[in-house]
């Protein structure tokens, strides 16, 4: 059998670490396993801070940092100009001449990426991984301006994708979307993936536990995670002894939330832990006794996966795409947003369970997180770069009912 000739593989995505967002993960664990599989990787992004271009090698990738400005509505998020990143990134595709170019997003970079791209005949993937409403937070208009923007987004994010060979979103639920708002014909659902044995306890570890319940948050501390519900659910908590709720990540909302837990009386069980390393967050999530997803604009929510990946039950909004990842009472339930009560009594009602009753939810959870595995996405998308279409895969969805696969 002859081995099949090495990739070149561009990826272009206006966020990529140190930034901390399940796109920038995503766009990190994607590079790395592409360069563990042998393939030559680069990566375009938008400069974290103030200065000019920059190249630097990292052992994922070769990462093009573009100029960038400060977004005026975001602590972080910072932005390319269109003609400059027209510009800088037609030079790149001209010096490292790709095989294929893997666009994250239909704006800024990855709008100059599909364009320059398709003008030099080369191959390009597209994936979505955010919805324009997301961006409503963040933006200072009225509503029915917010309506307009978020429509008139929907309409380019078709009309640049519409351009690329393949287009892939992690989700069912996001491809619909995706189909009806931005009149694309064909989306392939296509989970970001998940290595779920990084997750599990080690034989013969041991994960120390305080005594009292830990419900844990990991995520940006942003508007639409609604945080704030999740505090409120814990002072209406039941369960004896009182639950701690731990809040991993950071992000332009912490100073509020430390405030409304104030408010409550709950500072004392409310820990604000910051960002943590990769393995700190590992043992948060095998040290809690159930996870909790608030946030009503996830597309998927890699934070979730790794919370089934460790076998711990979750709670999760009724919202979205979360929905996959709960079978109501088997590994978790949902609540209803904007309803803390409904959130404190599924919280109580998961810690109400006997540990052996947790242990089979949160297994039945470790199951469905296998159905997303990271090599299967890999494989997937290797396929996609090598000249695949969508169709082979159209039907093979990780969020449908079957039963997972052997391991």
């Amino acid at each position: 059998m002859i081995a099949k000739k090495p990739l070149k593989i561009l990826i272009a995505a206006d966020t990529y670490p140190p930034d901390v967002n399940g796109a920038a993960v995503f766009c990190f664990r994607l590079a790395t396993a592409m360069h563990a599989r042998g393939h030559e990787v680069h990566v375009i992004a938008a400069r974290n801070e103030p200065g000019p271009n920059t190249t630097v090698e990292q052992p994922e990738a070769v990462v093009h940092r573009l100029k960038s400005l400060r977004a005026f509505t975001h602590e972080s998020y910072r932005l390319c100009l269109p003609w400059t990143a027209t510009r800088d990134i037609a030079k790149i595709l001209d010096e490292v001449k790709p095989d294929v170019v893997h666009a994250q997003c239909h704006y800024m970079i990855g709008h100059a990426a599909i364009k320059e791209a398709k003008r030099r005949g080369i191959r390009v993937i597209a994936t979505n991984h955010f919805m324009p409403e997301n961006l409503e937070p963040f933006l200072p208009f009225p509503q029915p301006f917010l309506d307009i923007i978020s429509k008139n987004s929907w309409k380019d994010m078709g009309k640049v994708m519409g351009r690329a060979d393949v287009v892939t979103t992690p989700t069912p639920l996001a491809a619909k979307a995706m189909r009806e708002k931005a009149r694309l014909k064909e989306v392939l659902p296509l989970s970001n993936g998940i290595d779920s044995s990084h997750y599990e306890l080690h034989e013969g570890e041991v994960i120390p536990k305080p005594d009292y319940p830990v419900v844990l948050f990991a995520g940006r501390l942003a508007v639409e995670k609604n945080v704030d519900q999740l505090i409120e659910a814990i002072s209406l908590s039941t369960t004896t002894p009182q639950p701690h709720l731990v809040v991993v990540g950071g992000g332009e909302q912490r100073p509020n939330l430390e405030k409304k837990a104030a408010d409550l009386g709950v500072t004392d069980r409310v820990h604000f832990r910051g960002h943590v390393s990769d393995e700190e967050l590992r043992e948060a999530y095998l040290a809690c006794d159930v996870f909790c997803q608030p946030g009503t604009a996830e597309l998927q929510s890699l934070v979730t996966l790794e919370a089934l990946s460790a076998s711990r039950p979750v709670v999760l909004a009724n919202a979205m795409a979360l929905p996959h990842l709960v079978d109501e009472g088997v590994n978790g339930y949902l609540f209803e947003p904007g309803n803390p009560q409904d959130l404190a009594n599924k919280i109580d009602a998961i810690l109400g369970k006997t540990p052996a009753e947790r242990a089979e939810m949160g297994e039945k959870g470790h199951q469905k997180a296998v159905r997303h595995s990271m090599q299967k996405t890999i494989e997937t998308f290797e396929a996609l770069y090598r000249g695949s279409s969508a169709q082979p895969f159209l039907n093979d969805d990780p969020n449908s009912p079957s039963e997972p696969a052997a391991s």
